[in-house]
């Protein structure tokens, strides 16, 4: 990817996919086997792929699965989507039937300042503009489902409360697909009888969802019913638990996601499948693409692509910890994204100044790269390393990660996939076909079921963010013991967390030790089968930036939509 700097020279990721010759959605389902039939179009080239039709596929063999993770993001980036959907094309440009899966993007970082989530580059997913802006409208139907659940608590309790939910002790949210900081905790139900009777309340980002969540782990529509039906909407005085199935909610609910349930498929800018589907951060929730999307993939491919959100120590421990865990998935290889911009910015040097070489500064910040390799390596799948080639990049500081690499004993390949598509990651594309046939990967997730859920909380602060310990107040730890004591003791745990630090601190870059982590609060998914620990001062609800990216976005005199990239 070109430097900042440097720009003006090139064309935007917009300007890029508007040039994009796109196939008939029809001839990229051929390419994978896929029927016309088994196709349900959104336009000329995106669709949802039938559920009878991956119901038709139990019995083919699996692909082999490579998980793209980066290093612990920074304002200078890393790319990781990126590679992504360049190692895909790669590897089917080297003659290999590869499917990329990807999530898809959330309307409030797009408004933001993150941006979307399709690429870059020419190593993107197309219809740019439609994937990143309401796409096929599954994170609506989340957000609906998600809110009908929470309006029929409400009207629960205003018609007599026959189960005895204690006002005090609901725990069930509203949710919206955009950043709004004033919704974070309200009070609802004002205004007279006829509103119901007020109580706090307050929203998260839809991505948040433990619907989101349940939409990215369930294998098929009768999971979906019953997952819904186990989400935990608060408690009774006696502390009983009580369940969205006995407000018999989970059949319309799943009615409202029978359609977003089926997988979106679209295509690369090289004409390569790619499946989109379900969209979880992977700060505040476990950051992976659908499981269905996945398992699909698998079926169709000889190797499938995906990517886990934000560093590895949060998104790969995820997709290790959470989604494989319950999916029964076994990575095959790993890759891990890094620049050398990015690691500058671990090695002290603001961002202003990463254009000038700075190789001590490179050798400094390896030590968060060689850390996410570290973690990798700990769950027994061999990783490699792909530098996201920027051209302020100098030879001298190249050579430098390079040596790093060596000495941890991870191959490292230099990717130009921004620039020049799926021929700039051959290269990473036959190293990760070498890694996977070799048999090496041994999947292990970081902790056994059985470990109690603060021990839980503790190995993974401790083993992978390399904390000294956490600390938790008799509140939080009255709680994990009461989800023991109902059975929940067995779920994994979903850590939110800042994403810009092993340690709590956003601030904090590199790769410190010995902090502490503090657990503010935890939260029973009873339905998606993990437990939620809050750590630091992490929203589940984002705020809009000062000036955020949705003050510049509008639509031209063409009827194209400018400031979106």
């Amino acid at each position: 990817m070109a430097p900042e700097a440097d720009m003006a020279t090139y064309k935007s990721d917009i300007e890029i996919a508007r040039e994009a010759r796109m196939k008939p959605i029809e001839d990229i389902g051929a390419k994978l086997g896929i029927p016309a039939d088994a196709l349900f179009r959104y336009g000329p080239t995106k669709a949802k792929l039938s559920l009878d039709f991956i119901d038709g596929l139990k019995s083919k063999p699996d692909g082999k699965l490579i998980l793209v993770t980066a290093i612990t993001p920074t304002p200078a980036g890393e790319g990781k989507t990126t590679t992504t959907v360049g190692l895909g094309d790669g590897l089917n440009r080297i003659g290999k039937k590869a499917v990329i899966c990807l999530r898809e993007p959330s309307l409030g970082p797009c408004f933001g300042v993150k941006g979307g989530a399709a690429g870059g580059g020419y190593a993107q997913v197309v219809p740019m503009e439609d994937i990143n802006l309401h796409f096929t409208g599954d994170l609506h139907a989340i957000g609906a489902a998600n809110n009908l659940l929470a309006a029929m608590l409400d009207n629960h309790m205003y018609w007599g409360n026959e189960l005895g939910l204690d006002a005090r002790r609901i725990t069930w949210r509203r949710v919206l697909d955009m950043n709004d900081r004033a919704l974070r905790q309200i009070v609802g139900s004002l205004g007279g009888t006829a509103n119901g009777f007020p109580r706090e309340d307050g929203f998260d980002i839809t991505v948040a969802s433990e619907v989101m969540a349940i939409f990215c782990l369930a294998t098929s529509v009768e999971d979906l019913k019953a997952r819904l039906g186990k989400i935990v909407v608060g408690q009774t005085r006696e502390r009983k638990f009580v369940r969205a199935a006995e407000l018999k909610a989970a059949g319309a609910m799943a009615v409202l996601l029978r359609d977003a349930l089926m997988p979106n498929l679209v295509q690369t800018l090289e004409n390569n499948p790619a499946f989109i589907h379900g969209g979880p951060f992977a700060n505040i929730a476990h950051g992976c693409n659908s499981v269905l999307a996945t398992k699909t993939a698998l079926k169709l491919g000889d190797y499938v692509v995906t990517e886990a959100g934000f560093g590895a120590d949060l998104g790969a421990e995820k997709f290790f910890d959470i989604k494989c865990r319950k999916a029964g998935l076994k990575p095959a290889a790993a890759v891990i994204v890094a620049t050398v911009r990015a690691l500058k910015m671990h090695g002290g040097i603001a961002k202003g100044d990463l254009g000038k070489e700075n190789v001590e500064a490179v050798r400094a910040g390896a030590a968060n790269l060689a850390r996410h390799v570290e973690n990798v390596k700990s769950f027994g799948v061999p990783p490699v390393v792909a530098i996201n080639r920027f051209v302020s990049d100098t030879d001298s500081e190249v050579a430098a990660v390079s040596e790093i690499c060596g000495g941890l004993g991870v191959p490292v390949v230099l990717c130009t996939h921004w620039a020049d598509g799926g021929k700039g990651t051959e290269e990473l594309a036959r190293v990760v076909v070498g890694i996977a046939e070799s048999g090496k990967a041994d999947f292990q997730p970081l902790y056994p079921d059985s470990m109690p859920l603060l021990d839980k909380v503790r190995t993974i602060a401790q083993r992978i963010y390399r904390a000294r310990d956490i600390v938790a107040d008799k509140a939080v730890r009255d709680r994990l013991a009461e989800f023991e004591a109902a059975g929940y003791g067995h779920y994994p745990i979903c850590m939110a967390k800042t994403q810009y630090s092993f340690s709590t601190d956003p601030n904090r870059k590199g790769a410190p030790t010995d902090h502490i982590v503090p657990v503010r609060e935890v939260r029973l998914s009873g339905g998606a089968e993990f437990v939620v620990a809050i750590c630091g001062e992490i929203m589940t609800m984002p705020g809009l930036p000062k000036v955020p990216a949705a003050n510049s976005i509008t639509i031209n005199e063409k009827g194209q939509i400018d400031g979106l990239f």
